[in-house]
């Protein structure tokens, strides 16, 4: 997925409300951004971290700017925009460039299931088990290499495993896929420390069928890129 302007680099003043972020420009300018991100942006919304921003001249929007990319370290790039993954696999799951995830012959985006919810990707084909795959954006590091998720409590994402669960039970074919939106991670696990009802629905998940996907992404202030299969630490049971 390639970014529809060029990013700007800017510095982060602070984050706050959840999805705003106060920048300053390279020329000065103060500038309020839009961060799309519900999550607590754990270890990536310190005062002083270069950031990436994209402007836009949408009159629609109310703010100028929207964040993209967080730079925590030296090198190391993070995507912040949780509305990306679904953007940038839907592509390549319609291009049949997702390892495990090829040869399906629609990929319908936003179908509602279960209960008021809609799965990020329905993959159907002729003669094989519907497909039902959640997306989740990974963001937060704690230790090198590693990615770990969630970075905050998810109800919503609890609930969601359960959705899989129950249609991994009526025969279809269930797949989480986490997508490591940083370019210093080489393995996932769960954080299950920050939320212990993620990791029971997890495990719950995963005894009822559910498939688990990591995909790791290549990230540059021009676009943001699924990448290959990435390990999984999967929890002691």
């Amino acid at each position: 997925m390639r970014f529809q302007t060029p990013l700007v680099p800017a510095t982060l003043l602070r984050r706050y409300k959840r999805f705003l972020a106060d920048c300053r420009l390279d020329d000065g300018r103060e500038v309020v951004a839009h961060c799309a991100n519900p999550g607590s942006m754990l270890g990536l919304a310190e005062p002083g971290f270069r950031v990436w921003l994209e402007p836009n001249d949408d009159p629609k929007k109310k703010l100028d700017y929207g964040l993209r990319l967080v730079s925590p370290a030296e090198g190391v790039l993070v995507g912040v925009d949780t509305s990306v993954p679904n953007r940038a696999l839907r592509a390549a799951l319609e291009a049949g460039a997702v390892p495990g995830l090829e040869g399906y012959a629609a990929v319908r985006p936003e179908v509602k299931y279960g209960t008021n919810s809609r799965i990020d990707f329905l993959l159907i084909a002729p003669g094989r088990r519907d497909c039902y795959v959640e997306v989740k954006s990974v963001t937060l590091s704690r230790a090198p290499g590693l990615a770990e998720f969630p970075d905050s409590v998810t109800a919503r994402g609890t609930k969601h495993l359960a959705e899989l669960s129950a249609m991994a039970a009526e025969g279809h074919r269930a797949v989480m896929l986490y997508l490591i939106q940083r370019n210093d991670c080489t393995t996932m696990r769960l954080a299950a420390d920050i939320d212990p009802a993620y990791a029971a629905g997890f495990a719950a998940a995963r005894a009822a069928g559910v498939e688990v996907m990591v995909l790791g992404c290549a990230l540059t202030p021009e676009a943001i890129l699924p990448g290959g299969a990435l390990p999984f630490d999967e929890p002691a049971p």
